[in-house]
């Protein structure tokens, strides 16, 4: 590629400012810009005003440099001299030329007040400041990017217009006053923030149901599903922004309590309801998708606020099942409620032969994008939430399926908490999190799987290595 041409315009004031222009010129030179300047270009005999007339207007001459100092704001204000007749041709081709791109004032000077010295046609335009010397090195980076056309921030390349706002009836849940009412309240430790929560929990979980999905002939139900989470998100969103907010604001075990009951309040979403008598074991399947999502965003904004003592707290908590449910009547069961197949999405994978080893792991990662917490923070609560059922379970009905590991790809290393918990301290708080007194407590379970007794989640080829992913011999070796 050719070098980029730039034309630097300027005003010979002091030997001192002409020996400034000439450096820079060098510099730039020596970054691959091929800098026409007077001092070398125009030569005896040359006609001066056609000389610069030709730089100016000249489309070979990609971009103009005007190096502007107190001298040379003056002169070009009052038309005079060289400077003068540059700024008729210069400043003509500013205004009339919509692109703006072929000039930069580069400002060598400033006035007693900090302000540069600008012309006046010039001052209500960006200008790269080279006035100050520690500032120079990264403003003279802007003027590169400037002249090649690479600037430090692009544009990124526009998406596809979210599912929920096209065209059509949309589903309200009706929640963002009471959402934004709660989070204030939080934030500024006002009095009725416990009230302002269990307000928004309750008209979160009584609304919900707007969600529910009816079958419509025609339409393929693995589809109806898709549409249905994709139209949740914004109350996703606002979810995890509340979880986000108790954690960095009121982690208090009166707020964990509070969110606790509002996921007990979410359960019954999961199951048939007590009115429906025909139904197919996949018809709640949104419901279930979206509150084991909530569920591991929970876990997760905690955990990354260290919460490591409320995480142990939420997770030890049993939630009541009111009346007849796949878990007896009237039943008390633990976090792994929140996971169960989605018979839906393995209809899809199929009908569409997408040949995925798990669609719900990948709308959890695809959707993780701008919620503040990383999709590392969810195989974190994900993979956390199977160690703990796994070592207080020994029933293969209740065990905890993190899907997310699947796009651990070739991550083997200890996840956060448990890097941390080389320290006899740290781990002193973590082990909460699992439920063991010291890391021996972990080898039968290790043992258990490395004989066969016990087997790791797998996805045809794909697995993962619990003790790798625990860090199992470094844990509590450093004071």
């Amino acid at each position: 590629m050719a070098a980029p041409k730039l034309f630097m315009s300027y005003s010979w004031s002091s030997s001192s400012h002409e020996q400034w222009v000439i450096d820079l010129a060098t510099e730039l030179r020596e970054a691959g810009i091929d800098v026409i300047l007077d001092k070398w270009d125009l030569k005896e005999g040359h006609d001066a005003i056609s000389f610069m007339e030709q730089m100016v207007t000249n489309n070979e001459i990609k971009k103009v440099a005007i190096v502007s100092d107190q001298t040379y704001a003056t002169k070009a204000d009052g038309r005079a001299g060289g400077v003068g007749t540059e700024t008729q041709i210069i400043s003509k081709e500013v205004y009339e030329n919509q692109s703006q791109e072929k000039f930069v004032a580069v400002v060598s000077e400033k006035d007693d007040q900090g302000k540069p010295f600008l012309p006046t046609y010039y001052k209500s335009r960006i200008y790269i400041d080279l006035s100050e010397p520690d500032k120079y090195s990264e403003n003279f980076e802007r003027l590169l990017r400037w002249v090649f056309d690479k600037p430090l921030y692009q544009k990124p390349p526009l998406g596809e217009k979210p599912a929920f706002l096209s065209d059509g009836e949309h589903t309200s849940l009706g929640t963002t006053p009471a959402f934004k009412r709660c989070i204030d309240a939080i934030k500024n430790s006002k009095p009725y923030a416990a009230g302002a929560l269990d307000e928004y929990c309750e008209l979160f979980a009584q609304n919900l149901e707007r969600f529910r999905i009816a079958r419509v002939e025609g339409r393929e139900f693995d589809d109806e599903v898709i549409r249905n989470i994709e139209e949740f998100l914004p109350y996703r969103n606002e979810a995890v922004q509340l979880f986000i907010t108790v954690a960095q604001y009121a982690p208090t075990q009166d707020f964990i309590g509070r969110i606790h009951r509002f996921f007990e309040s979410l359960v019954p979403y999961m199951q048939k309801p007590s009115h429906i008598q025909q139904w197919n074991e996949w018809d709640f399947d949104n419901f279930k998708f979206l509150v084991h999502e909530l569920f591991l965003y929970a876990v997760a904004s905690f955990l990354k606020q260290d919460r490591l003592e409320q995480v142990a707290n939420f997770l030890s908590q049993q939630y009541y099942l009111l009346g007849n449910s796949d878990y007896g009547r009237d039943s008390m069961v633990g976090y792994f409620v929140f996971w169960e197949h989605l018979k839906s999405l393995e209809n899809r994978n199929k009908r569409l032969g997408l040949r995925r080893l798990s669609l719900r792991s990948d709308l959890l990662k695809e959707r993780s994008a701008g919620t503040g917490i990383e999709f590392r923070h969810l195989m974190q609560a994900d993979f956390i939430a199977f160690l703990r059922a796994e070592i207080e379970v020994n029933d293969d009905w209740d065990r905890w399926w993190p899907e997310t590991l699947l796009h651990l790809g070739h991550f083997n290393s200890a996840f956060e908490v448990f890097a941390r918990s080389a320290s006899k301290a740290y781990f002193d708080r973590a082990r909460l999190l699992i439920a063991i007194q010291s890391p021996t407590d972990l080898a039968p379970l290790f043992q258990q799987y490395q004989d066969g007794r016990r087997s790791v989640p797998t996805w045809e080829f794909h697995s993962f290595s619990p003790a790798a992913l625990v860090g199992f011999e470094h844990l509590a070796t450093r004071a």
